[in-house]
């Protein structure tokens, strides 16, 4: 959870939210074929936890608050023959903008990890 202070108060921000938006805007990036999960404990949890819920977008997403500001990790799936460099400085430029619009807090860093290629 986030929790930051405003001139009207606290605001806290779930990192359920926070996943949500940037699995969601990473996989509408060109090439981007899909989330992956960070490690097997995450992988069996997703198992379980697809049979009830759909939605796959936020697996793979670590967001965390360093020092006031956001620091993203994204694990991803690629298309095969496509630029990974180029796809990771888009996902990097375009997560951090909707992130830095849609919220008003600052993003330093957007960590890409391309861990599948399909």
């Amino acid at each position: 959870m986030v929790k930051f202070e405003n001139p009207n108060g606290y605001i806290e921000i779930t990192n359920s939210y926070f996943s949500k938006l940037v699995g969601q805007t990473a996989q509408s990036c060109f090439g981007v074929t899909g989330m992956v999960n960070r490690n097997p404990v995450q992988s069996i949890k997703s198992i379980i936890k697809n049979k009830v819920d759909i939605d796959t977008s936020n697996q793979g997403v670590l967001v965390r608050s360093v020092n006031g500001s956001l620091v993203i990790d994204l694990h991803i799936a690629v298309s095969y023959g496509v630029n990974i460099s180029t796809i990771a400085d888009s996902i990097t430029n375009k997560v951090r903008y909707t992130v830095e619009s849609v919220t008003d807090l600052k993003v330093s860093k957007v960590n890409v990890f391309v861990d599948a290629i399909n």
